[in-house]
C-alpha cells in the first residue's frame, strides 16, 4: 500500500489536521468491534456447515437439539456478512465524514489527559528501547495512506522494515495484561494495522511506565511479525467501515446542495 509520512509532532496543531477526516489506527479495534454477530455456537454451526458436515451432525457439533433457525446464521451460509457497527463506530463514522467536509480536526485539537501523557512520555519510551535494543528509532509523526482515506501515528520507523508502538498506561488492569499475563491483544490491531499501512514486516510493541523503574520493569517490550491472514480480514472489515463513512459523507453533502 503506498503511503505517505508526515513528519510532525504528535499532539501538534499540524498533527491534528493532518489526522482529520482519516480512519486511524488507534481506532481499528473499535471499528472492528461489531455488535449482533454470530455467538460461539451459531459460529460453530456455520463452520461446521461449510465444512461439508452433514446438518445432523452440524447440530451435534454445536451443540443445538433442533435446526437453528436464527437470521444471522442464514446470512452466514449464503456468504452475506453478519453484525453491525456500533453506535460508538457510526459515531466515529460520522465525526469523519464532518472533518472531511471542513477539512479540520471536530475536536479542535481537544486532548485528553491521558493522551497528552503519553506525547509527553513518548520521547523518553523511545529512549529506553533504543537503549534495550540497540536500535536506533526514527520518528516518523503520522503516516497516511495516498488517498488520505487510513492513516496511523507511528511511534517509530525502525531501518526499512520494522516499527515501534509505544504505550504509557497507568491503569492497574492494563498493566497487568502486559506484565503478568504477557497479553499485548489489546494494541493488536494497531500494530498490524501500521504494518498494513507502511508495508513493513515487523513491529515493536513498548509498554513504558516510569513507576516500575526502582524494579528495572519500566519498559516491556517485545517484537511482532506480519500476519498476512489477519491484516486481510482486517482490511476487508475497515474497507466496508469506509464505506459508511462514505456514506454518511454523500449524504451530508446532499443535504447541503
Amino acid at each position: 500500500m503506498t503511503h505517505i509520512v508526515i513528519n510532525c509532532e504528535q499532539g501538534s496543531l499540524e498533527w491534528h489536521r493532518a489526522r482529520a477526516g482519516v480512519i486511524t489506527a488507534s481506532m481499528f479495534s473499535t471499528i472492528r468491534a461489531k455488535v449482533n454477530c454470530l455467538d460461539e455456537k451459531q459460529s460453530a454451526y456455520v463452520q461446521a456447515i461449510l465444512a461439508g458436515k452433514s446438518e445432523a451432525s452440524a447440530r451435534e457439533i454445536a451443540g443445538y437439539k433442533t435446526a437453528p433457525r436464527a437470521e444471522g446464521i442464514r446470512k452466514a451460509l449464503d456468504g452475506e456478512p453478519v453484525g453491525d457497527w456500533s453506535d460508538t463506530a457510526k459515531n466515529y463514522a460520522f465525526r469523519l465524514a464532518v472533518e472531511r467536509i471542513s477539512g479540520e480536526p471536530l475536536d479542535e485539537g481537544f486532548q485528553t489527559w491521558s493522551m497528552k501523557r503519553g506525547h509527553e512520555l513518548e520521547p523518553m519510551a523511545r529512549m529506553e528501547h533504543e537503549l534495550q535494543s540497540g536500535l536506533i528509532v526514527q520518528r516518523a509523526g503520522f503516516v497516511v495512506t495516498e488517498d488520505g482515506a487510513f492513516g496511523a501515528s507511528a511511534d517509530g520507523l525502525i531501518e526499512d522494515d520494522e516499527g515501534s508502538e509505544y504505550k504509557c498506561f497507568i491503569d492497574p488492569e492494563k498493566l497487568r495484561a502486559f506484565w503478568v499475563d504477557n497479553d499485548p491483544s489489546s494494541v493488536m490491531e494497531q500494530a498490524q494495522g501500521c504494518m498494513w499501512l507502511t508495508g513493513r514486516r515487523r513491529w515493536h510493541i513498548g509498554l513504558y511506565c516510569p513507576a516500575l523503574e526502582p524494579a528495572k520493569k519500566q519498559l516491556w517490550w517485545r517484537v511482532f511479525e506480519r500476519d498476512d491472514d489477519y491484516i486481510e480480514k482486517m482490511e476487508r472489515d475497515l474497507l466496508g467501515f469506509k464505506s459508511v463513512v462514505d456514506g454518511y459523507e454523500e449524504l451530508l453533502r446532499k443535504e447541503a446542495a
